[in-house]
């Protein structure tokens, strides 16, 4: 469920000079075609929550904005990762593994990667920002506003949502940009726990806001990272 906050109120909040555009696990190893969860991914693109994200990404490098994309990997040998608890038990056993190194861990096509994009990955844990390194990125950057976008709004969207606000940024969620399982488990999230510690708005609003004039031109996009 949207807030209600007014245009100029949203334009404010998604300053390009303070704003980052936060994508979780966009990686192919969860959203691509050989997903390990092949249910989330399938929710994620019927959903249009994948393509929300493309375009998010895509707009952010024309206006400015710093893109940041979280990704979740781990070592064959499986060092340094977390199992004290069921869900990465049971992510050890899945066919594919998000490997470092390896396709699975790569951002998720049709996702842009341009040359100032950062790519922040983690070994443990549930957050892709507690203990990764992403808090002191952001707070060089100037960061106010932090957009999250992305998967699975089981774990690790609320995970970040929370741990940012805990961190003192104003957190963004275009609630059509992220996706669950099943899928409508997300919009109970959204309006029962994200949108009492978040500005929940559109990827429509998000694109208006920062397609005001003065946006500079897109950056060119690289080959993601991996």
């Amino acid at each position: 469920m949207p807030s209600r906050e007014v245009p100029e109120q949203l334009t404010a909040l998604l300053d390009p000079a303070t704003t980052v555009l936060l994508t979780v696990e966009c990686q192919q190893g969860v959203v691509g075609t050989d997903s390990a969860l092949p249910e989330l991914a399938a929710v994620a693109r019927s959903s249009g929550a994948l393509a929300n994200v493309v375009r998010l990404v895509a707009t952010a490098h024309g206006a400015g904005t710093q893109v940041m994309h979280a990704v979740a990997e781990s070592r064959p040998d499986g060092r340094g990762g977390n199992r004290n608890a069921r869900l990465f038990r049971a992510a050890a056993r899945l066919p594919v593994q998000q490997h470092t190194g390896s396709t699975a861990v790569r951002v998720a096509p049709p996702i842009e990667v341009a040359e100032e994009d950062l790519v922040v990955r983690r070994l443990h844990g549930l957050s892709p920002l507690a203990g990764t390194g992403v808090d002191p990125l952001l707070r060089n950057l100037g960061c106010r506003t932090l957009v999250v976008t992305g998967v699975s709004a089981n774990v690790a969207v609320p995970n970040a949502v929370f741990d940012a606000v805990n961190l003192g940024y104003t957190v963004v969620v275009p609630a059509d940009a992220i996706a669950g399982v099943p899928a409508e488990y997300t919009p109970a999230l959204v309006r029962n726990t994200l949108a009492l510690v978040a500005t929940v708005t559109t990827t429509d609003a998000v694109l208006r806001a920062w397609r005001r004039p003065g946006a500079r031109p897109g950056a060119s996009p690289v080959a993601g990272p991996g």
